[in-house]
């Protein structure tokens, strides 16, 4: 794989906060497998249990420290003594609801933890790049049918999406403010639609609710079946970041300082009970009813999709999985776990390859030899 991105990341000093998360876990063995020198900053406490992160031995291949993202001064000196080159930011409250039973820290790590960290870019002499990671919820939803493109409207309805759109407007204000020379860091931010994987078992996410229930052989209580979401793999959302960064680290300064999405196709807009369905053919059974949530007050939006139409044309970026593919490679994964498999980052650096061969098979441009 160190072929892929244009073997920018070989030998590179990389900096990931939010490292022990699901995608934080899947990006630091996708930087692995590229040569990188990574070093983690992310919460002490894991996220979840059981967490890919561990499950996968990653502390033992990179440089991995227990900070809090508001923790600036910490956060500071691990730049200090390790000079990343690039940064790619990922630490936050990542669940909707949660935010509504703790608003006040949802808000403080998501926009503070945001300013923190570059605000450390800023003093940094070594940061040459980073990657801000917000979500495709920093949008105002309407509940239109089209996608929402880079330069529509902030906002929030909830204080976790509020959060992040807070987050993308104080990166915006950093960047006119600081990083706006030409020999100045260049940073970016990216959305992305919902993803699904292996190794995630956060709270309140529908596949790894699914795999609670499965693998007990309970069934499975969902709230609303006809949510609409734009599912996509956890790979093609962080190829997408990696070659983001990867031309921010060539020094392109027409993509410096904007916002990009990074979502799939249309065919991948499916409701929740789609999505569910489709998971239970891989995982081969599992039932589901569906729980009343008329007096539910922590009420989340029914459509979200992305336009990804500007990363295909500024990056030749699009997804390579389809929605059953990705479906598939998930389920995939926590079979082969859930069946007592012990060499998980054996097992995922397998489907990074599946997935980066038929990257290359479909002329994605970060995945030219």
């Amino acid at each position: 794989m160190t072929v892929y991105f244009k073997n920018i990341y070989h030998g590179k000093r990389i900096l990931i906060t939010g490292n022990t998360g699901f995608k934080g876990s899947w990006l630091t063995i996708m930087l692995k497998i590229l040569g990188a020198k990574i070093v983690g900053y992310s919460s002490p406490d894991l996220p979840s249990t059981p967490c890919n992160f561990e499950i996968c031995g990653l502390s033992s291949l990179i440089v991995n420290i227990g900070g809090d993202i508001l923790d600036k001064n910490k956060l500071m000196g691990v730049i200090s003594q390790y000079e990343p080159e690039i940064v790619f930011h990922l630490a936050a409250q990542p669940i909707v609801r949660r935010s509504y039973e703790n608003p006040h820290d949802t808000f403080f790590i998501n926009m503070g933890g945001t300013v923190n960290i570059l605000e450390c870019i800023r003093r940094s002499k070594s940061v040459k790049a980073a990657v801000i990671i917000t979500s495709d919820k920093c949008y105002q939803n309407d509940e239109w049918v089209w996608g929402y493109r880079e330069n529509d409207s902030l906002g929030g309805n909830d204080p976790y999406s509020a959060s992040k759109a807070c987050a993308e407007i104080a990166t915006k204000a950093y960047i006119k403010s600081f990083f706006s020379e030409r020999d100045s860091p260049k940073i970016a931010t990216a959305r992305s639609g919902n993803v699904i994987g292996g190794g995630d078992w956060s709270e309140d996410r529908i596949i790894p609710d699914c795999v609670r229930s499965y693998s007990k052989g309970d069934k499975l209580e969902i709230r609303n079946t006809e949510a609409t979401r734009s599912w996509m793999h956890v790979l093609d959302s962080l190829s997408g970041y990696l070659w983001l960064g990867a031309n921010l680290l060539q020094s392109d300064n027409a993509i410096a300082g904007e916002a990009f999405n990074f979502g799939p196709s249309n065919d991948a807009h499916r409701t929740v009970e789609e999505l569910i369905r489709e998971f239970s053919i891989t995982w081969k059974g599992g039932e589901w009813i569906v729980r009343d949530s008329n007096s539910d007050e922590k009420k989340e939006s029914y459509f979200l999709k992305l336009n990804a139409d500007k990363a295909l044309h500024h990056l030749g970026w699009h997804t390579t999985l389809s929605f059953e593919r990705s479906v598939a490679f998930t389920a995939d994964w926590y079979k082969t776990f859930y069946a007592g498999h012990k060499k998980m980052f054996e097992y995922s650096v397998r489907q990074i390859d599946e997935y980066t061969n038929l990257a290359q098979k479909n002329g994605l441009r970060w995945a030219e030899g």
